[in-house]
């Protein structure tokens, strides 16, 4: 377990990281430099990951490059930086707020919130419709719908600052009334629905957002269907006898993408404790989330006899992920290394 001088040190990190963000002007899809296809500056807009410009045709449509991140996708031209930015503050300044106790990380998180949702000079529109565009191919795809797992956080950090008052009854309507709006995109649109089709981590991702946020809209009857679906539809059907995720091993950071579908499991299986279902518990067809969690975690250490490519070796992400996992299966489950921050983060007694 962490020092009480290592949990000191996370706290002081995460004051100064807070009080960064509050010397901040707070980020808007207004921010970005190119306007949407659809001529509205609301509408959020990102570039696909591992697509690039084609050299043999350096005009032409761009290609896909699996593991290798284009960096033009954190420019300005974009939304996606400025996205991120909006849910890491957010973040680090309910958290700020729940720890230290003062209301001014509360205002500022809410302020932060306030202006990407519910500003009208800056909110966003609730769709994705033009997230991870590739030009020449696509001024959208479904795969852009996973930009919107973000938001998971931005609602833990709503809940984080309620008691200080400073997102107002109203605004939480408002706010409420967004998410039900997207919501309603993510089950209608073309893109929702070819994403809710995902096989893969995309898949799982959706699941785990159309569960948080009809539950934060107050629909809960969408995300017990999410719920009571998932032993069949996604754990039996992502999950192999061994526990692995097939579709993750084909990828060129198949540990990391492993993790990362985990994660997404993860908070469906949160989201579908609050509606009485356990999903930690679930088994259909001898696949469970607890034997895909034993998957990975047997390589804990070992990072050299991991069969499948891997261009960096996750180590961190295997511990946070490992931390969630005492929340489903008890103190002591796996072994694993709780930092500082991680210990602020799941507020671990």
């Amino acid at each position: 377990m962490p020092t009480d001088a290592a949990i000191g040190s996370a706290y002081r990190d995460l004051v100064a990281r807070a009080d960064k963000a509050l010397a901040a002007k707070p980020a808007s899809v207004m921010d970005k430099r190119s306007i949407p296809v659809s001529g509205d500056r609301h509408d959020y807009v990102s570039l696909a990951r591992y697509w690039w410009p084609n050299p043999a045709d350096p005009k032409g449509a761009y290609v896909r490059r699996d593991g290798d991140t284009n960096p033009d996708i954190e420019s300005d031209r974009f939304d996606r930086s400025a996205l991120s930015r909006m849910a890491r503050e957010a973040d680090t300044l309910a958290l700020a707020y729940y720890y230290s106790g003062e209301r001014k990380y509360a205002e500022g998180a809410a302020r932060v919130i306030r202006t990407w949702f519910l500003d009208p000079a800056t909110r966003m529109n609730p769709n994705m419709n033009f997230a991870q565009a590739v030009p020449g191919v696509s001024n959208g795809r479904p795969e852009g719908v996973l930009d919107g797992a973000s938001f998971i956080g931005v609602i833990d950090a709503v809940g984080l600052i309620g008691p200080s008052g400073a997102v107002t009854p109203d605004e939480a309507k408002a706010l409420e009334g967004w998410f039900a709006r997207y919501v309603d995109w993510m089950l209608e649109s073309a893109n929702g629905r070819a994403e809710g089709k995902a096989s893969n981590n995309h898949g799982l991702w959706y699941d785990a957002q159309v569960a948080r946020f009809a539950l934060f809209a107050r629909k809960p009857e969408i995300a017990r269907r999410i719920a009571l679906a998932f032993p069949k539809g996604r754990i039996a059907q992502q999950i192999d006898a061994s526990g692995a995720l097939p579709k993750e091993l084909t990828r060129t950071r198949s540990f990391h993408y492993s993790l990362y579908a985990l994660g997404a499991a993860y908070s469906v299986a949160d989201s579908a404790a609050c509606l009485g279902i356990d999903l930690y518990r679930a088994e259909e067809k001898g696949r469970s989330l607890r034997k895909a969690t034993n998957y990975v975690a047997a390589y804990r250490g070992r990072a050299a006899d991991w069969p499948y490519k891997e261009q960096g070796w996750p180590a961190d992400t295997l511990d946070e992920l490992l931390v969630r996992a005492e929340s489903a299966w008890g103190p002591g489950a796996y072994p694993r290394t709780v930092r500082g921050e991680l210990l602020l983060r799941y507020r671990i007694p």
